[in-house]
Formats: C-alpha cells, sequence, structure tokens
C-alpha cells in the first residue's frame, strides 16, 4: 500500500509523473506540478481518454472546441474524450493530480 502523497519531488523541479497502474487499455498516474503550462500552441491530443482529479491545488485547462478555459481546484474532476484537444494553461506550486488513462469500450 502507498500514500498518494509520499514521496513528492522537492519545489521547483520539473514536473514529474508517476505510474501507479499499468494494464492493457489502463494506466494511472500521479502527476505533480509546480508551476508548469503547456507550451504556446501546443496541444494534447491523446489517442486513449482521460479522467483527471486535482487532488491538490488549481490549475487552468483550456479545450479548443471551448471559448472559455476552466478552472480546477482541489476536488474537481473531469472526463476528457480520446482526441478532444485540450491545453494546461496553468498550475499552482504542487498540483498533485490523479490521472486515469483508458480505452474507451463501445457497449455491446
Amino acid at each position: 500500500m502507498h500514500n498518494i502523497f509520499d514521496s513528492l519531488p522537492a519545489r521547483g523541479l520539473a514536473e514529474r509523473y508517476d505510474e501507479l497502474l499499468s494494464q492493457p487499455g489502463l494506466r494511472i498516474e500521479r502527476i505533480v506540478s509546480t508551476g508548469q503550462a503547456s507550451p504556446p500552441g501546443f496541444w494534447y491530443d491523446q489517442a486513449q481518454a482521460e479522467w483527471v482529479l486535482l487532488l491538490q491545488g488549481e490549475a487552468t485547462l483550456a479545450f479548443e472546441d471551448e471559448s472559455a478555459p476552466r478552472i480546477l481546484r482541489a476536488g474537481d474532476c473531469m472526463d476528457i474524450a480520446a482526441h478532444r484537444r485540450h491545453r494546461v494553461e496553468a498550475t499552482s506550486d504542487f498540483a498533485i493530480w490523479l490521472a486515469v488513462y483508458y480505452d474507451r469500450r463501445e457497449s455491446q
């Protein structure tokens, strides 16, 4: 058993991604952001869907298909469809995310 808040990187270091679980079609990561933002003009366009939960801090996400960015605070979560273009506009120092990447399967 692990604690999601253990072994955090030192302040001011690069954003850190820790894989917690990986199975075919599923990956769970803890992401620790320390004030990062996506580079200008960069958009994530991921093959897998992503469910994110902001455990600590604040973040601002922008979506190409929305006119205004979304502000997330601790406890906020959202599901991002595969190939939905988005970017991180800003994060607070020590924003901690739980990110679940998964393949969406259609019901049969």
